[in-house]
């Protein structure tokens, strides 16, 4: 009998690489993700996905639906290279590692990246494990790396390069339907970026959602630190990978980390926008449109610049 994989490969295709679940501890529950193992000897990715509700795949409640993260790790298996992607403490699959999926801060995440290195170490048996971090979850990777053992090394999708307060100012700014609400919006982020909470009775209810008592203290945690002055203390191999339609961070922010940075690779990605997929600069609808686009593939170039960097090093 001929196997489902050969029957393909003789058919010209490629076999399906499996994706099974992975687990790691946590506070009071475990950790859930997903492994994808193209061979036992393959080098292994971990993606840190991005801000708020953000689930293994890179969709989140709020109106994504791209799959960004799932598309990857398809692509990165087709060459070779394995994945973990892992939902945050407190949601979706890693819902019963803690009670509360607000009650965090970035330390916190940084803890569970370093579980999860030991995990997929432990599963994979690879000697190091590279770090991926999406958006935010790129600020999480830089803040990881010098408090994370056995890593391979860094790459940084769509990471800001400034304080997450002032990129929160500037995305504020570019909607005009933001005017009446930018005071405000201005002096929160302010007082968060120093340190202090915010009395949300004063904010405008439209703020509410940004502001929320329950996420001041993770905001606290990530305004506290700078990306560049972080990427300025990687030791290990840093791939910085800026899409150019991002309406979200811009290709100023990956210049000032590798600036700060000078040893690390930059790959600047034509019509790419902060979910990977391909979108030209002039049509902002057609942009955000991409957001619940899983059907789209991932544009040209994303996975190739990663894979190509991992298997350089």
């Amino acid at each position: 009998m001929v196997s489902a994989a050969l029957a393909m490969l003789l058919a010209g295709g490629t076999p399906a690489v499996a994706n099974e679940e992975i687990q790691a501890p946590g506070p009071d529950g475990p950790l859930q993700g997903t492994l994808v193992l193209p061979a036992v000897d393959s080098p292994i990715v971990l993606m840190i996905p991005g801000s708020g509700p953000t689930d293994r795949d890179g969709n989140n409640p709020l109106g994504v639906n791209a799959a960004p993260y799932r598309l990857l790790a398809e692509g990165l298996a087709e060459q070779g290279i394995g994945s973990v992607r892992i939902d945050k403490r407190g949601m979706f699959g890693s819902q019963a590692a803690v009670a509360d999926a607000n009650a965090v801060t970035l330390d916190d995440y940084v803890h569970d990246t370093g579980i999860w290195v030991d995990a997929v170490r432990a599963r994979t048996g690879a000697t190091c494990v590279w770090l991926l971090g999406h958006s935010e979850g790129g600020l999480v990777a830089l803040a990881s790396a010098a408090k994370t053992n056995n890593l391979c090394g860094l790459i940084l999708v769509a990471t800001a390069g400034r304080p997450l307060g002032d990129v929160l100012k500037e995305q504020l700014q570019a909607n005009p339907a933001n005017t009446q609400l930018l005071a405000a919006a201005n002096h929160a982020i302010d007082e968060l970026s120093a340190g202090r909470l915010v009395e949300t009775a004063t904010l405008p209810p439209e703020l509410m959602p940004l502001f929320n008592p329950d996420v001041q203290r993770f905001l606290i945690s990530t305004f506290a630190l700078d990306p560049a002055e972080l990427a300025g203390g990687i030791a290990v191999p840093l791939l910085i990978a800026q899409g150019q339609t991002d309406l979200q961070v811009s290709g100023s922010d990956a210049e000032r980390i590798k600036q700060a940075a000078p040893d690390a690779e930059l790959a600047i990605l034509p019509d790419t926008n902060h979910v990977m997929k391909q979108v030209g600069p002039d049509d902002r609808d057609a942009n955000l449109a991409t957001y619940a686009a899983a059907d789209l593939p991932l544009a040209p170039g994303v996975v190739d610049s990663i894979a190509s960097f991992i298997k350089s090093h």
